[in-house]
């Protein structure tokens, strides 16, 4: 009797102690990742791909299996996030130089300052903004790295050209050296420290993205084969000119004739690795930090990437390589409610700000969209009013949602994919009399209203749909030489 009444006391205190840590405005670990696709564990993407950290925090949190980026690249996907305004709402479609927050940031509130701005102390590192943005009213604190010049092992892996932007080979440099090290350890060191307010700790891992050079023991803990992702000669047999005008078909072609893309791809898995490996070096101090039970970690990579699927290289499409990304969300304030769920709908990254400031008790401006998740993570069977909506310049949309992926370009072509029997899109079902109806509802969740581009800072190579004639770059005539 007595020990059945110890236990139900220690039931009533670890209850109590729960509701009394949900009341208090949580911590929140905020972990960017660049350019990761599905290639992790805990989404299956790839069967050789090794990440044990963020498969336990996927096993402890709300793990988003269909979350989709507002944009297939980092400077509008980001701006999407951190500003919390879809690219059709905000003009912002294409990539900036870095000296446009000066402008935004008198437009919008970014996430960051209004944590801020309403009392919590904002930290940050590596890669959050696209550009480093690091102005003092975001943020109390924001690391400078040191970058050391790369040492690589003889004889391995592949480099295209000289810049070193397209290296895909291993490291030798202590890890010490390398920026994601140093972004996880300034994450480690504020988790260690005494905190008299609230926190937003910003962690911006940078890989996966180019080069994909890491440690050389994430080389060698993979196979010497790497699996190649599915594909299908004829798959572009029935995709509209704008669709096919994303491909890069030239460097797919390169690498294939180079007899690389084992390389390439075991680069990137390497790289998903290391990137794995300092993810899990900051949940192990927030585990054993005083924070470990008042803090929401939210982990997300800014948009996917190709790596040969439909004869494409990199970002920059409508496809699903593109825009699905890895997306957790753990409450360790509530451990035992979502413990190993995941959430199949589709989600969009647009949801991240009203998330945050939902769990924080803070009001969003009033042209803040997306919707808070919060209800979500703690009761997986509620749905979302709206599929995620993806854009890729100016009148180029996808809409997906748990089955289905609907894409119409700005000259209006179409596509449309059964995800429940084609998971790799290759049956295009726009022209299909059959799937009329379903088409016509997807596409009423397009936008009804497109704010136009904006051009200042605007970088032009990234311009693409409507706007993208008014940005052709022109080709420098050649004078033959006489013989």
């Amino acid at each position: 009797m007595k020990i059945l009444i110890r236990t139900i006391l220690l039931l009533i205190c670890i209850h109590v102690n729960s509701l009394v840590a949900q009341q208090k405005q949580p911590n929140i670990l905020f972990i960017a990742i660049d350019d990761m696709n599905d290639w992790t564990g805990f989404l299956g993407g790839h069967s050789q791909t090794i990440t044990p950290n963020m498969d336990k925090l996927a096993k402890m949190g709300v793990n988003f299996t269909n979350a989709h980026t507002s944009a297939p690249g980092c400077s509008p996907s980001r701006n999407a996030l951190l500003y919390g305004v879809q690219p059709f709402n905000s003009g912002l479609y294409p990539f900036y130089e870095h000296d446009i927050h000066k402008q935004l940031m008198e437009q919008y509130t970014s996430l960051p300052r209004l944590l801020k701005e309403n009392g919590y102390l904002t930290y940050g590192a590596g890669k959050i903004h696209h550009g480093r943005n690091r102005d003092q009213r975001e943020w109390t604190d924001y690391l400078k790295t040191t970058p050391n010049k790369k040492k690589f092992k003889k004889g391995e892996g592949y480099v295209k050209g000289k810049n070193g932007k397209y290296s895909f080979r291993p490291t030798i440099n202590p890890d010490e050296e390398h920026i994601d090290y140093q972004v996880a350890s300034y994450g480690i060191e504020k988790l260690h420290e005494k905190h008299h307010k609230p926190f937003f700790l910003a962690v911006g891992i940078v890989k996966p993205h180019l080069p994909f050079d890491a440690p050389v023991r994430f080389f060698d803990n993979l196979p010497k084969d790497i699996i190649p992702p599915p594909f299908n000669e004829t798959d572009y047999d029935d995709i509209p000119a704008v669709g096919k005008s994303f491909s890069k078909k030239g460097e797919y072609n390169h690498y294939l004739t180079k007899g690389v893309w084992g390389d390439v791809r075991k680069a990137y898995l390497a790289c998903i690795s290391w990137a794995d490996y300092n993810v899990g070096r900051v949940l192990d101090a927030l585990e054993k930090s005083e924070y470990a039970d008042n803090t929401i970690v939210v982990l997300w990579s800014d948009h996917g990437f190709h790596l040969g699927e439909k004869k494409t290289f990199k970002k920059f499409t409508l496809w699903e390589e593109a825009t699905r990304v890895p997306f957790i969300i753990y409450d360790t304030r509530n451990k035992h409610v979502q413990k190993g769920s995941t959430y199949s709908e589709a989600v969009s990254l647009i949801n991240v700000y009203k998330t945050i400031a939902d769990y924080t008790k803070v009001k969003t401006p009033d042209y803040v969209d997306g919707e808070s998740l919060l209800p979500i993570v703690n009761n997986q069977s509620i749905l979302l009013e709206n599929p995620t909506i993806t854009s890729w310049g100016r009148g180029n949309y996808s809409v997906r949602t748990k089955q289905y992926r609907y894409i119409q370009y700005f000259d209006g072509g179409e596509e449309l994919y059964n995800h429940y029997n084609d998971p790799n899109e290759w049956k295009n079902l726009a022209n299909d009399t059959n799937y009329k109806s379903l088409k016509n509802e997807l596409k009423g969740h397009l936008p009804t209203q497109e704010k136009e581009m904006v051009s200042d800072f605007v970088s032009k190579w990234s311009v693409e749909g409507a706007d993208k004639s008014n940005y052709k770059t022109k080709k420098k005539k050649t004078k033959k030489k006489k013989k």
